[in-house]
């Protein structure tokens, strides 16, 4: 596997000359003091230095010897531990906490940046202090003052881990039919008994303490989803000094052999009467949860640009050192007796694929990032509440599409390899593996797709999709003048119509068919995807001939935005045939004709 290195002139491309996030970092109040271009540069200069030196050299050897479990206890992979430590000595582990409780208090904008180096190094170690983040922001916006002082410290400073325990062996996607009781004690606290599936970093020996956030059902609850409590349960019960005390009553049971991420401990947790204690209202446990998906759900989608990055390195590299065949005469080297694979056409397509693909992501996430910065310190209500919109429209967007197409470029890498990319020797199938989990997990991307078409564009009656439609329309108008990209504009702009016309057909006709949501969810969600990236690609395009002068490789910029618009947005035509059929091509067979 090639030497990871960090696309950082792409990332301060994206963050500074196409998105400018100084600009809104210096109007947000809680910001402007801390945050500006310099200091973004040597945060991810130092966070590239992390991910390159520290995280990536392990990778691999921590995949082949993966985590064991012996006696309830977990071991990570050699060298896991001492890294870990020195991650959080560094304070990486709180880069987007509260500075209140010895936090970074990073934006999403940058601290997607960090994640992402964190992801295309190693997804397993990235886990467990991303794991962690999720935890902090909850008990931040949801817990008491008491729990944030107690806990929060030791957590930002990366002493102590965290995990949310959501899924139950009978419940997957449907929390609402969850077990797991809370029973109040006379001191204040309440017993926490159930078992939680699928807990990323349930137990480990990375630290001495790992705090859960548990999903649970008090003795008065209403039924459903409106009758889950959010509690704190600590697996050492912490003294009022922040000293550790006893161990609480919790255990692993076991822990899951995956496809992927083996470095990852995924584990089966019990709690036999665990003290707990409640965060946030009783029976508001799962809006408190969800507060944090948006961040989560992004994060998630980052994993896919993560390998995707990675996977384009490693078959960049590969093909240029692989000699092998002829290529045509315009490419062919007389001097040598083969040439490189890189001249051959379908080798081009693949990676042109990748890097049209993963630096579209990584404008898609940044862009995500930035809205839901501006959500959080907008400088005015109508500037919060437009962020909040696009939000709410792209976050199923941004987890399902950054992981189904990062899915599609760990595979194109590992066509790129040959038979090499089949054997664990170069590393590329681990990165197809490791990927495998991100549309599984965080929501399935079935999901997400029913969730943007249904409870967002459908629920809204098309409303939250007006603001993102309001501002591809109003780029596309300033871009009028700019001949160069007259065929490129035109077809985003019939992409554009062509989503707004589905939009508006699938809006009249899912009150007559109950099935067509469902049946069209998933090429909706890519057909918003594709949409996005061809407005990403052609702002990155038209800023990339402005700073080409001072910045010679934004050239290959300009390049990989025709090849996105010739080779890849017409996929969007393929999708929109599809949901025109609807729900008739699903529902034709019976139950037995399957």
């Amino acid at each position: 596997m090639a030497d990871y290195r960090a696309p950082r002139d792409d990332m301060d491309f994206v963050l500074h000359d196409v998105f400018n996030v100084s600009a809104d970092w210096q109007q947000a109040e809680e910001l402007a003091d801390m945050m500006d271009e310099d200091t973004a540069t040597a945060i991810l200069d130092e966070a590239a230095k992390v991910a390159e030196n520290l995280i990536a050299p392990l990778s691999r050897a921590a995949d082949e010897q993966g985590v064991s479990f012996t006696e309830g206890k977990v071991t990570t992979p050699d060298g896991f531990k001492q890294n870990f430590k020195q991650l959080a000595e560094g304070g990486w582990v709180g880069v987007t906490a509260n500075p209140e409780f010895g936090g970074m208090g990073l934006p999403k904008s940058l601290s997607a940046q960090y994640e992402e180096m964190l992801c295309s190094a190693d997804i397993s170690f990235s886990l467990y202090p991303g794991l962690t983040s999720g935890a902090i922001m909850t008990l931040d916006l949801h817990g008491s003052d008491e729990l944030k002082q107690l806990y929060l410290p030791k957590m930002a400073s990366g002493e102590w881990t965290g995990t949310m325990c959501l899924t139950e062996p009978h419940a997957g996607t449907d929390l609402g039919i969850i077990k797991s009781k809370a029973i109040p004690e006379s001191d204040g606290s309440y017993a926490i008994t159930g078992t939680k599936i699928f807990i990323t970093g349930g137990e480990h020996d990375l630290t001495d303490n790992i705090v859960h956030l548990v999903l649970a059902k008090l003795p008065d609850a209403p039924a459903g989803t409106k009758g889950i409590s959010l509690f704190v349960v600590p697996k050492v019960i912490p003294n009022d000094d922040g000293s550790l005390g006893e161990a609480n009553s919790l255990s692993c049971g076991s822990i899951e052999h995956k496809m992927g991420i083996h470095a990852s401990a995924t584990c089966v947790m019990n709690f036999d009467g665990a003290k707990g204690w409640l965060v946030g209202e009783p029976h508001r446990g799962l809006p408190a949860m969800f507060t944090m998906m948006n961040y989560e759900r992004l994060g998630v989608g980052i994993q896919g640009l993560g390998a995707a990055e990675r996977s384009y390195q490693n078959a960049l590299e590969y093909a240029k050192d692989r000699i092998q065949g002829r290529g045509a005469k315009a490419t062919r080297d007389n001097n040598a007796e083969a040439d490189s694979i890189l001249v051959h056409g379908d080798v081009r397509r693949m990676l042109l694929t990748m890097k049209a693909m993963t630096e579209g992501g990584r404008a898609f996430s940044t862009w995500v990032g930035q809205q839901l910065d501006r959500a959080k310190y907008g400088a005015d209500e109508q500037t919060r509440q437009q962020a909040d919109a696009m939000v709410a429209l792209l976050t199923p967007v941004a987890k399902a599409f950054l992981t189904d197409t990062g899915l599609e470029s760990t595979i194109h890498g590992q066509q790129v390899f040959g038979g090499h990319g089949y054997v664990r020797e170069w590393g590329q199938e681990q990165l197809v593996r490791d990927t495998r989990i991100a549309q599984i997990y965080e929501g399935t991307n079935g999901i997400q797709a029913l969730d943007l078409l249904g409870r967002k564009v459908c629920g809204s009656q098309g409303k939250l999709l007006e603001p993102f439609t309001q501002e591809v329309n109003e780029f596309l108008a300033q871009m009028s003048s700019k001949h160069d990209w007259n065929a490129e504009r035109a077809q985003l702009q019939q992409a554009l119509d062509s989503l707004n016309g589905v939009s508006a057909e699938l809006l009249q006709k899912a009150g007559a068919d109950e099935n067509i949501i469902s049946a069209v969810a998933v090429e909706y969600l890519h057909l918003v995807g594709y949409v996005c990236y061809a407005y990403l690609w052609l702002r990155m395009a038209t800023v990339a001939e402005q700073k080409q002068a001072e910045k010679p490789y934004l050239g290959a910029k300009i390049k990989t935005a025709k090849f996105y618009f010739a080779r890849i947005l017409p996929r969007v035509n393929a999708l929109v045939a599809a949901i025109k059929d609807g729900s008739e091509s699903l529902y034709l067979h019976d139950e037995d004709e399957f």
